[in-house]
């Protein structure tokens, strides 16, 4: 007799392909530049931010140690201090007490270090938004794509301002700008805010100081991104993009007019 048939179960399912190309980290950062569309269909499927990330941090500490060495930290808070409203009734003597306060080696390496930081907040909370726009517009995202969205369509702009930055930091002479505001947004001008004076005005300075290439830029991308991850439409992509957006100058205004300076 034959033995009788033993029971075989069956194969466990197998997880779906990918249905967008496989990119490693090396590929998507090179990418990023000249197949944006390519590598956001690649996190999409695998999605990361963390080396996006780390390398924004660099790139703007790069940017910031160099500036501080070059003008001297100490003259920047004098001149923010100088300059401040808030100061304003201060007597010469309580101004010096300050600048001598805020220009410690260890209140300029907490300066330095707090960039870093901002970024890492600020690429969190802006992930959230698309996260929420998306979530808004009936689309699943989930937040770690949201992230790699906002980190490599950030990146890329920040990147490239960064070095210009640093390469002016050497090409120009502190005497030949605004400290106080290249402290803030750095020596490249690649918005209207040359038009005005960000003292005098304020808030004309900040509106003009929003129509930027490199932010223009981030916000194509960010656009592609999701609409590539999120498979959604450009007009729904571009309404969450230009929403946040439109929020972030409303925020930069209200400070320009708090601080009397313009952001």
């Amino acid at each position: 007799m034959s033995a009788p048939n033993q029971f075989q179960p069956p194969p466990p399912p197998q997880a779906p392909a990918p249905t967008g190309p496989t990119m490693s980290t090396g590929e998507t950062l090179s990418s990023i530049l000249f197949e944006p569309g390519r590598v956001f269909e690649s996190l999409r499927e695998r999605p990361r931010f963390l080396v996006a990330l780390v390398i924004s941090m660099i790139f703007y500490m790069a940017f910031t140690i160099t500036f501080y060495q070059k003008v001297g930290h100490e003259r920047v808070v004098r001149e923010t201090i100088e300059s401040s409203p808030f100061t304003a009734q201060q007597t010469p003597e309580q101004k010096e007490a300050s600048i001598r306060a805020q220009s410690s080696p260890i209140v300029k390496w907490i300066t330095i270090a707090a960039g870093p930081v901002f970024i890492a907040i600020f690429f969190a909370a802006g992930a959230a938004l698309y996260l929420l726009g998306a979530l808004l517009m009936g689309k699943q995202v989930s937040y770690k794509q949201a992230l790699a969205i906002w980190s490599y369509s950030s990146m890329p702009p920040l990147v490239l301002s960064m070095i210009v930055n640093v390469i002016l930091v050497f090409l120009k002479s502190p005497d030949d700008y605004d400290i106080v505001s290249a402290s803030r947004r750095g020596l490249v001008r690649a918005n209207l805010s040359f038009l005005s004076d960000s003292k005098a005005a304020p808030i004309l300075y900040t509106l003009l100081g929003s129509l930027d290439i490199f932010a223009f830029y981030g916000l194509v991308l960010a656009a592609l991104g999701l609409r590539k991850v999120a498979k959604m439409s450009s007009g729904s992509a571009w309404g969450i993009v230009a929403t946040i957006w439109i929020i972030g100058v409303l925020v930069r205004l209200a400070f320009a007019i708090f601080s009397g300076q313009g952001m």
